[in-house]
């Protein structure tokens, strides 16, 4: 009998799953039911869509659609029937399943604020989350001089930065005393908010907003310290909440996000969660690279490929891209706990870097601006390998009395295994392979692989090792 697999949502997450099932092969139909009426879509690039550096083609992603995979978009799932092992969706349809799969992501959050607790928000106040939102945002800029956005976070940071780059004057307020402060020390947060006033994004930051007034005009926000600022379009980016309605209306169990084990289960054996919605030991992803890694497992599961696959979460590391911020911070620099701590601060040059070393590991580690070894410092950290005996060598790119470091000076130089796309877990070993295996441009290679889908941020890297492997191969016919 063919098994019938219904995925719930059809983000990244979601998206990527029918895909890996679509990859097992195998006799199961696979239903994906997602309540935007779009197209998957990669909503790490959404902040780049808002500078308007790629257009709405470029964040598509690819879908298992017409490969035995049912998609429908536009659907909205409005409950689950646990006992008769069906969901019902928005336009009445019942659809039945063996197994349904999770993969609601998260909301943005709306502040309680006064002027914002309608169920509509007005039309210059816009969450930054989704591809209607970043429509919406897009809409309100055309003309626009002036924008606001309340959140100091990544995702604020990202659409600060690409509002800024469409030339409008840009101000982020933050209720806290610095920047990106789950990832940051207060000293890197001033670096970097030096370089985003470089850029043309200032930051009102220790400032709690209090109210919002709008208008055909404006926005007006109200700050606690009696001030008031006006723009033409205010961005809200205050976090994010995992999407669990449908899973506690049905009586799973569900804490800040749906509760699951290690094959990705909830506490009915027959539904399973993951991404944003999904809570893991306690533990919320919100990033991509976690989301892709339970997919990949789930699709082992479900699949048999491997029945007792288990998700074992890797070290998580968030990077901040855009154009004119190169930001890596990995585990906890901050913790002050035993182990040593290195430091090296260039505010004039947007320079930061903070490391935290516990038995010859790295514990954690802050790195802001141009610095030649965030490569290296990613690697060690997430392959938990000892460090240099010369610690300078991480901090400033450079040995004691040598030149300037070149760790990637060629890909002949990198392991086989070193990672270079952390979203999807892609090693050089495995371009290599896919170029070997007849890839032979950079498109082929990143579609093959999956590399450079995510974030985006390993793409130079990958095509620096397609032209090292042109090259290679050049000089051998030559011979």
């Amino acid at each position: 009998m063919t098994e019938r697999v219904v995925i719930i949502g059809n983000g990244m997450a979601g998206a990527r799953l029918a895909a890996e099932l679509h990859a097992h092969g195998g006799d199961r139909k696979v239903a994906v039911l997602g309540a935007e009426p779009y197209r998957a879509y990669n909503r790490i690039m959404l902040s780049t869509l808002l500078a308007g550096r790629v257009g709405e083609p470029d964040v598509e992603l690819a879908e298992a659609a017409g490969h035995g995979t049912d998609l429908r978009t536009g659907v909205p799932v409005t409950g689950i029937d646990r006992v008769g092992r069906a969901v019902r969706t928005a336009d009445g349809d019942r659809i039945g399943y063996d197994h349904l799969v999770l993969a609601t992501g998260s909301r943005a959050v709306v502040p309680p604020l006064p002027g914002l607790g309608s169920a509509e928000l007005p039309r210059r106040v816009v969450p930054f989350r989704t591809l209607d939102d970043c429509r919406r945002i897009l809409a309100v800029a055309d003309g626009a001089r002036s924008a606001l956005v309340l959140g100091g976070g990544l995702l604020g940071l990202e659409a600060a930065r690409g509002l800024a780059t469409r030339g409008l004057a840009t101000t982020v307020v933050h209720p806290t005393g610095h920047l990106m402060e789950r990832q940051l020390d207060p000293a890197a947060g001033a670096v970097l908010a030096g370089t985003l006033a470089g850029l043309g994004v200032s930051v009102q930051l220790a400032v709690p907003a209090t109210g919002v007034a709008a208008d055909a005009a404006g926005v007006r926000l109200d700050l606690a310290d009696g001030r008031s600022l006006h723009a033409d379009l205010l961005v809200l980016s205050c976090g994010v909440r995992p999407d669990t309605a449908l899973a506690a209306e049905a009586g799973l169990a569900v804490r800040r996000g749906i509760v699951v084990d290690d094959r990705l289960r909830t506490n009915d054996r027959r539904i399973s969660a993951i991404g944003d919605c999904a809570e893991h030991d306690g533990l919320l992803t919100g990033l991509v690279a976690p989301a892709w890694a339970q997919a990949r497992v789930l699709a082992q599961v479900l699949s048999g490929a491997d029945p007792l696959a288990r998700y074992r979460p890797r070290p998580a590391v968030t990077r901040l891209k855009a154009a004119g911020i190169d930001l890596a911070a990995m585990g906890d620099a901050t913790d002050g706990g035993p182990g040593e701590e290195l430091t090296f601060a260039d505010p004039a040059r947007g320079t930061y870097a903070r490391l935290r070393i516990r038995d010859e590991r790295l514990t954690g580690a802050i790195l802001l601006g141009d610095n030649p070894t965030v490569g290296t410092v990613i690697q060690l950290f997430d392959r938990n390998q000892p460090v240099p005996a010369d610690r300078r060598s991480l901090l400033l790119g450079r040995a004691s009395g040598a030149a300037a470091a070149a760790p990637a000076a060629s890909p002949a130089l990198m392991p086989d295994a070193a990672t270079v796309c952390q979203c999807n877990t892609v090693t050089k070993g495995a371009l290599v392979n896919c170029w070997r295996a007849g890839a032979r441009s950079v498109d082929a290679v990143l579609a093959a692989t999956r590399a450079g889908t995510g974030c985006g941020g390993c793409r130079d890297a990958v095509a620096g090792i397609v032209d090292w492997l042109s090259h290679a191969d050049s000089v051998e016919v030559t011979r």
